[in-house]
């Protein structure tokens, strides 16, 4: 199984500290550690046996790329009251290592979509696509067509997902007025290589991008099943307000 990680977006909504820095790179605490939220989105993909990894990221994503590339003589230069430290990033080294990553641009921001497609000759046909500003408490195993949803007090701000009685997906509502319920959808999708061809299919929304919601909705209606995957301990870090609210919630777990 492969990964297709999107980190391609402005970060608007955390600016000024997405100015330089991308969002995707901002720290939280996590198991005991300090860590970009990238990193966690890896590690866990790597806990669950994937090794072969396509990054999708934009213009000015460079630190990125920095950041998942080894630096032992850095981690020399550390002394000894920093050795846990230095430790840590030698593990983290050691996972990259031992995996193959893919670094693609979206040199446009056409939506998430969009920089799905970006990935489309990079991956074989049973693949997982990670939205890197979203970290579940605990990665849970995903079946084929599965999407990973939790509860919100917001759900107008998501992707609303409907099921049946068996956990199946019936409809997905993108930020609904009334919405039918509080489960949303994380950015955390299980697919075969189906969803390229209705991502093709796909017209541009009102803002000129092509979103990943009505590909899966097209999907849904051809008869394929989704099946809906609960995790109770979610982490949205894509807003200040998500995002502290998060950081307070992973510095008391």
């Amino acid at each position: 199984m492969d990964a297709i990680i999107t980190a391609a977006g402005y970060g608007t909504r955390l600016l000024p500290a997405t100015k330089e820095i991308p969002k995707e790179m901002l720290p939280v605490p996590f198991d005991g550690s300090f860590k970009p939220i990238i990193q966690i989105v890896f590690e866990q993909l790597y806990s669950k046996g994937i090794r072969d990894f396509v990054m999708v990221v934009g213009r000015g994503k460079r630190v990125i790329e920095d950041h998942f590339t080894p630096d032992y003589e850095f981690t020399k230069k550390l002394d000894g009251k920093k050795r846990r430290q230095a430790e840590e990033l030698e593990r983290f080294y050691s996972l990259i290592e031992k995996s193959d990553i893919t670094w693609v641009n979206q040199l446009a921001k056409r939506g998430f979509g969009d920089a799905v497609m970006r990935g489309e000759h990079f991956v074989g046909d049973d693949f997982l696509v990670v939205g890197a500003d979203h970290i579940p408490g605990r990665l849970p195993d995903m079946p084929m067509h599965s999407i990973l949803v939790t509860k919100v007090s917001d759900p107008e701000n998501y992707g609303v997902v409907v099921t049946d009685s068996s956990g199946n997906i019936m409809a997905i509502e993108e930020k609904p007025r009334n919405p039918k319920g509080t489960t949303v959808a994380m950015p955390y999708y299980r697919f075969d290589r189906r969803i390229f061809e209705e991502l093709h299919n796909t017209r541009p929304d009102a803002f000129g991008e092509i979103q990943l919601t009505p590909a899966i909705e097209a999907l849904i209606q051809k008869g394929i099943r989704f099946k809906a995957v609960l995790v109770k301990e979610a982490y949205d870090l894509g807003t200040i307000d998500k995002y502290t609210d998060s950081y307070l919630r992973l510095t008391k777990h």
